[in-house]
């Protein structure tokens, strides 16, 4: 490498080029000629991500304990959004910036991310295909079939603790089940809390609309408060039996380590990148994406009251594919290429439109009081305990276990992993993440069903 890109750099560029890039996006963006699709939207949030990213990475604390880069993004762009930051550019309309400059930014950009979701998509599609593709097929096999308990776990020690807290603190037992820690674990807003207000309202117990509105802020501050343990118990919690770093699964007692490992041959492969192969993971990814899409079309006519979300069935048949071999070597290989490719260069940005377009700032706001605070902070906890105490029973690093198949229940479904994960840097476990956040999705919203139907009056 040349002595011009040494030393510091701000999305691999030498700052004078980062800057130079800034002042054209910005200024596209102000005298509104920015492109409102794809390209316009991928150029605005990689600036915003890429400076928000250095900043995260380089503040004292937030750094090592908070998550770095990816809370910073997610919290900050929030609360740009928030106080309505970029109107000051508004201010300007009279000498450089077109008149309802924010408002049409804004709007591109709620259109690039909802409410399709299409880039999370494409995004989550590549990091499930990639990174299931590229584990270890012996630590997959024997992964799979002890991650369910650790999920029950996780529910079980959320909803104890939000039951407890709820007895103490004069909210209620059943309430603070139902309304709280039910929805934080139900997967989101979208698989997890909408869904749940239908069942609210066909128990009964009460309409759609006000059950949204009681769990949305749940759902929010637990997303929230997910995001921020993830990254402070990630490095507070060390030691070889507890974390794994990024690891999920123990070597039992009768077990080779260098059997979970990559094979320096395999490696080798990996590195050896070339534009072909990633556009053949971009294939394989996306047809994965759609196939899962078939599977849950067929699946929800034949069983109407079970749904079960498409991502659940790419994951299901991405593993089926990796155990039994049906893919040959180099599609695996360049899977996994085409899910480094996306996870360094998008996550900064996904991470801008997380914070835009997801993040209620406003919710959390609105909510802010002692017991109600302390009711999701119990839920979230208490699915990280649980998890990472079965976890650790069934062979699992307690901290992965707890941040897998407990904080990625407790989060808001797909963005919320990809915050979780990131904040913990271990974006390697997204396929047992969204284990967690579409079967275990799935398993709150069966519960919900059973819970309402015989504790639902009690409210």
């Amino acid at each position: 490498m040349s002595e011009e890109y040494k030393g510091f750099r701000i999305f691999n560029l030498p700052p004078k080029y980062f800057i130079a890039f800034v002042a054209i996006v910005l200024l596209s963006a102000m005298l509104g000629v920015l492109p409102a699709g794809m390209a316009g939207c991928f150029a605005f949030m990689i600036v915003c991500g890429a400076i928000l990213q250095e900043l995260g990475d380089h503040l004292p604390i937030v750094n090592t304990f908070l998550g770095g880069g990816p809370v910073v993004i997610i919290f900050g762009m929030g609360y740009l959004r928030y106080v309505n930051f970029f109107g000051v550019f508004d201010v300007m309309s009279g000498l450089i910036a077109k008149p309802g400059f924010t408002a049409t930014l804004m709007k591109n950009i709620d259109t690039f991310f909802k409410p399709t979701g299409a880039f999370l998509d494409f995004y989550i599609a590549a990091l499930i295909t990639g990174s299931i593709l590229g584990m270890n097929r012996k630590l997959l096999v024997k992964a799979a079939a002890r991650y369910f308990p650790a999920i029950f776990g996780a529910i079980a020690v959320s909803f104890g603790l939000a039951a407890f807290a709820g007895s103490v603190t004069g909210f209620g037992v059943v309430k603070a089940i139902l309304l709280i820690a039910l929805p934080i674990m139900g997967g989101g807003m979208g698989a997890g809390a909408v869904p749940l207000s239908k069942i609210f309202e066909s128990s009964g117990t009460m309409t759609a609309e006000q059950a949204i509105s009681i769990m949305n802020p749940a759902v929010a501050i637990g997303n929230a408060t997910s995001i921020v343990l993830a990254g402070l118990l990630a490095k507070l919690l060390v030691g070889k039996f507890l974390n794994g770093n990024g690891a999920l699964m123990k070597a039992g007692a009768g077990d080779d380590p260098s059997e979970f490992e990559i094979s320096p041959e395999m490696q080798a492969k990996r590195d050896k990148v070339t534009v072909t192969n990633l556009g053949i993971g971009l294939l394989a990814a996306t047809s994965f994406f759609a196939w899962g899409y078939i599977i849950a079309g067929i699946w929800i006519k034949l069983v109407p009251s079970v749904n079960i979300h498409a991502y659940a069935w790419m994951i299901i048949s991405v593993a089926v594919c990796k155990i039994f071999n049906f893919l040959p070597e180099f599609i695996e290989v360049d899977c996994y290429q085409w899910f480094q490719f996306v996870m360094k260069n998008l996550t900064s940005m996904l991470m801008v439109g997380i914070g835009l377009c997801y993040l209620s700032l406003d919710v959390v706001i609105e909510s802010f009081s002692t017991t109600y605070l302390l009711l999701c902070f119990l839920s979230c906890i208490g699915a990280f305990i649980g998890a990472a105490v079965v976890g650790a029973f069934v062979g699992f690093y307690p901290v992965e276990a707890g941040i897998t198949a407990g904080l990625c229940m407790s989060n808001m479904g797909g963005t919320g992993d990809v915050a979780v994960l990131s904040a913990a840097h271990r974006m390697e476990l997204m396929p047992f993440a969204q284990i967690s956040s579409r079967l275990g999705g799935a398993i709150i919203l069966i519960m919900g069903s059973l819970m309402l139907s015989t504790m639902g009056s009690m409210l």
